[in-house]
């Protein structure tokens, strides 16, 4: 794997002897088969929350990701016979050596809805595959259901779990009505989860419109890709 790294130094003097300290905090793991536990060499991109102001495009089985700014970012994982897979990485989770520790599992491809049954590591991120909105809309499209009725069993079989429903629409537009949009999809699946029987208070939301894309590039695909619900375990 290649990734640029940029140092950032601070000077600790002792007895009048001055010696460069990287300050500089970084997100480090490996990725690996869940099943084998084999290596696994992946696509790995990350960005800086909340804007993606700093990106970055890297390969390999294993990442050293610097956090400049002590921001947060987020890093997908992209491997081909496996489903894609987000995180978040936080400065505040660093040791004492300036590291943030991240060994990421892939798992394979499979909606939200097969994976109902199963214990969730917290912060992970699962997107909704099979969840439709009418276009331009918060409508949500009956095909939806099946899917949405696994996460509500996922609640169910996991009484200390809570969720975040995250929003994204493309960039293309208004960036105020993609905001409302994103958080109107948001709501309408907490309702609807809601009204299906999992509890109110086990289910968060944010919006983030389409300031969070998966792709920037001016394609229907990518468009398509960035228009997405995904749900991000905090607590299990």
């Amino acid at each position: 794997m290649r990734v640029l790294i940029i140092s950032v130094l601070s000077l600790i003097c002792t007895s009048g002897i001055c010696q460069a300290v990287d300050t500089l905090i970084y997100a480090q793991g490996n990725i690996i088969n869940g099943i084998t536990k084999e290596p696994v060499t992946a696509k790995i991109i990350y960005e800086s929350l909340p804007f993606g102001s700093k990106v970055g495009i890297a390969s390999g089985s294993s990442f050293s990701i610097p956090l400049y700014d002590n921001e947060r970012y987020s890093i997908t994982v992209e491997a081909n016979g496996f489903a894609p897979s987000k995180y978040l990485l936080d400065p505040v989770d660093a040791n004492a050596e300036r590291k943030v520790i991240r060994d990421i599992e892939l798992t394979l491809p499979v909606a939200a809805a097969n994976n109902a049954e199963t214990t969730h590591t917290e912060g992970k991120v699962m997107r909704l595959e099979n969840l439709i909105f009418l276009t331009g809309s918060s409508t949500i499209e009956t095909s939806s259901y099946d899917e949405l009725n696994e996460v509500v069993t996922m609640l169910a079989n996991n009484p200390k779990m809570i969720i975040r429903l995250e929003g994204h629409t493309d960039y293309a537009g208004s960036a105020k009505l993609n905001q409302k949009l994103s958080q109107d999809r948001v709501d309408a699946v907490k309702n609807y989860l809601t009204s299906h029987g999992a509890v109110s208070s086990k289910i968060k939301t944010m919006a983030f419109g389409g300031t969070q894309p998966i792709s920037r590039e001016n394609t229907e695909e990518a468009r398509s890709m960035n228009r997405r619900v995904e749900l991000r375990i905090l607590k299990n």
